[in-house]
């Protein structure tokens, strides 16, 4: 089976060894995604547009693998704190309010102290 790579911009991916996001059959696992911006700029400060950017590396991914959100049957979410589920919760709800994917959240300590959260995602292509 076909196995096709699609790389983003995280600076961890080719010191790790990992990709963005993996096409198999027609099946696409995009990686747990932070709050990284492309310009390698501080992430934003609150979670809710912390969740808003992951989301964002999330779907340009999916676009690279032929899929958008629609097609996404399951996310993780991984949370710092509690505290912030609600505007995590709220950015995740205004992408995937009608798809309404099986969904897990966490809450974890994260690679980055500036980090609230990431999120990672499955999809099925049509």
């Amino acid at each position: 089976m076909e196995r096709r790579l699609i790389s983003g911009h995280s600076p961890y991916e080719p010191l790790v060894g990992f990709s963005r996001a993996v096409v198999v059959g027609n099946h696409v696992y995009v990686a747990g995604t932070a709050p990284i911006p492309a310009d390698g700029s501080a992430p934003p400060e609150d979670a809710y547009n912390q969740a808003r950017l992951c989301l964002e590396i999330i779907g340009q991914a999916l676009e690279k693998a032929g899929a958008g959100f629609e097609n996404v049957v399951r996310t993780r979410v991984y949370v710092t704190d509690p505290v912030h589920f609600e505007d995590i919760g709220r950015a995740h709800g205004e992408v995937f309010g009608d798809v309404r994917p099986a969904n897990t959240t966490v809450v974890t300590a994260l690679l980055d102290p500036a980090w609230k959260v990431e999120i990672d995602a499955d999809a099925v292509l049509s």
